[in-house]
């Protein structure tokens, strides 16, 4: 069995990207789950309905969100209905939507389960302690639980990726955009990486129009941060595969595409 993650998909580049690329990395690895991290799906912050089902009908089974989560407000109208969007479980208990969703695939189920880390982002509930409380009731079901772990910190993602090991198949991190070279199987079989990137623009500063940010920091004013409309454009993403019967990874790959990395089926 095998998973396939797509990274923080940013603004219109990014969605353009997962048109044109998820469907050739589908029939190149034949994941049995796609799963797609959509918090900067609209505009760089927040996602619509109608980009959510984008995802579903260009073939993703589930979406992760993260911190901006609640940054379009057109979610509150269709988070509760969106059987397949996993916000943050670490939010507060009263907030709309699910951290966990369930999967069957054939006779298999997978738990995919979204977190949100506290170091140098606001805080929530925590993390760990969120984690063990999901995990007791998935494993009830099933031993396959993958998740999105959308941090700041690389100490706290490692943190979590060796807290949770031998206990799920994967913990990827997400929130930093820029994809990082760790990813291994830890010592009782659980799939790592720091963070998987982002899905959009190339030449941008974490999706974001570079002149804006070289700006801020020249100048330490406030800016309004913009996603810039530019041809030049790049995916991020992991495979992942896995013993079904016990849940453990066997093998985690990254997966990037740009002009310095072009794609080859």
């Amino acid at each position: 069995m095998n998973i396939l993650f797509v990274g923080d998909v940013v603004g219109s580049p990014g969605r353009d990207m997962v048109k044109e690329y998820v469907p050739r990395l589908k029939e190149k690895y034949r994941p049995h789950i796609t799963i797609i991290n959509g918090e900067n799906a609209a505009g760089g912050k927040g996602i619509t309905e109608k980009i959510y089902r984008g995802f579903l009908e260009v073939g993703a089974q589930a979406v992760t969100l993260g911190n901006h989560t609640w940054d379009n407000r057109d979610i509150f109208e269709f988070i509760d209905d969106a059987k397949y969007m996993v916000r943050p479980a670490n939010f507060p208990e009263d907030n709309p939507g699910k951290g966990i969703v369930y999967l069957k695939m054939n006779q298999d189920e997978i738990a995919i389960i979204s977190l949100q880390g506290r170091t140098f982002m606001q805080p929530n509930n925590c993390p760990f302690r969120k984690a063990d409380e999901l995990i007791e009731e998935a494993s009830k079901r099933t031993p396959i639980i993958f998740v999105d772990f959308h941090a700041e910190a690389t100490s706290e993602k490692l943190a979590m990726g060796w807290y949770l090991d031998g206990r799920v198949t994967a913990v990827v991190g997400t929130h930093t955009h820029v994809q990082t070279a760790d990813n291994r199987i830890l010592p009782q079989g659980t799939a790592y990486i720091s963070d998987v990137g982002m899905t959009g623009p190339y030449d941008g500063i974490l999706g974001m129009d570079r002149e804006i940010v070289i700006r801020r920091f020249l100048s330490n004013l406030p800016a309004r941060f913009e996603v810039p409309d530019t041809d030049k454009t790049q995916l991020g993403a992991v495979h992942i595969e896995l013993d079904k019967k016990t849940g453990k990874a066997k093998k985690i790959d990254r997966i990037l595409i740009n002009d310095d990395h072009p794609f080859f089926s």
